[in-house]
């Protein structure tokens, strides 16, 4: 057992204890699977990163992304909070941009960040694979019922449940107003036939608009399976909500930030941006970014 330093931060905003907590320890070359399972139970957040070395040197490192549960091949604001610690890590100058690239277990993301203080940062990174379905949703009946709404209450305008992923895969469930999304919640008994095991446990609900007058959406993570149970700001999610975007929305040739605002619900308010690069109707490319702050420093032994 070796006593490992760690960081928190609060990914998807400026401000302490808002957005999503994420521990990142570092030194971990040595550890097994288990044992870096046991250290994400043991934080119990959300997600947890564990930095080594990278299998190319031209890469800046090799994350590992935990929840309490299980390890993920992708995740977003591990990647955006990774993303700051290795820049300060890295001595990278305040207000300046830094570029360099990570490895996780879905491939390569090429990183941007912008450092704004001692301890604060804006980072976004390249999907390393754009959307894809995941196969049809559950009938509206079934999304409704695990959701503990009526289906009168999902959908709006073109939007209709979908599934679509990037690593992890969503459910994606539009429903008709903030109100009924504040009132969706999880629905033991009936969510195993809407969200099934192992590949479609997590319902990404959401509705038009947002507290902040640039936000296109605002949305909550539902889940049973991960060890989350709601999640105040999911990255993965909102990347692979570029699959619904272009399904549903069918926007404009050219580039576009889309504010996605999450965790309100939970008293951790978030807020992501998802840029999307459409041309001749297709998505070429897109982005996920967002603020993060440090929160605290320690040693675990593991």
């Amino acid at each position: 057992m070796t006593p490992r330093r760690f960081i928190t931060l609060d990914v998807f905003t400026n401000r302490r204890f808002a957005g999503n907590p994420l521990a990142v320890v570092f030194g971990c070359e040595d550890l097994d699977t288990a044992s870096m399972q046991a250290v994400a139970r043991e934080f119990n957040l959300s997600e947890t990163v564990f930095l080594l070395p990278p299998r190319e040197p031209v890469n800046l490192s090799r994350l590992r992304i935990f929840t309490p549960a299980t390890e993920l091949p992708f995740a977003g604001h591990p990647t955006v909070g990774a993303a700051l610690v290795l820049s300060i890590e890295n001595k990278a100058r305040l207000r300046s941009d830094l570029n360099f690239f990570v490895e996780e277990e879905v491939g390569v993301v090429p990183c941007t960040v912008h450092r704004l203080g001692e301890d604060t940062g804006r980072a976004r990174f390249d999907l390393p694979r754009l959307p894809f379905g995941a196969g049809e949703a559950a009938p509206i009946h079934a999304v409704a019922a695990a959701l503990g709404l009526s289906p009168d209450e999902i959908g709006f305008d073109r939007h209709v449940p979908s599934r679509f992923a990037v690593g992890p895969s969503f459910t994606f469930v539009p429903v008709r107003d903030a109100g009924v999304l504040a009132r969706a919640a999880v629905q033991p008994q009936h969510w195993p036939a809407a969200f099934p095991m192992p590949d479609a446990a997590a319902a990404y609900v959401y509705t038009r608009g947002g507290e902040a007058p640039d936000a296109s959406f605002r949305a909550r993570m539902l889940e049973q399976g991960f060890g989350m149970g709601e999640d105040p700001a999911t990255g993965s999610a909102v990347a692979a909500f570029a699959g619904a975007l272009m399904a549903f929305e069918r926007p404009a040739d050219g580039q576009h930030a889309v504010v996605v605002e999450q965790g309100h619900e939970m008293g951790r308010p978030s807020r992501i941006v998802l840029g999307l690069d459409v041309w001749k109707g297709v998505l070429e490319g897109a982005t996920i970014g967002g603020e993060a702050i440090l929160v605290s420093e320690g040693r675990i032994t593991a």
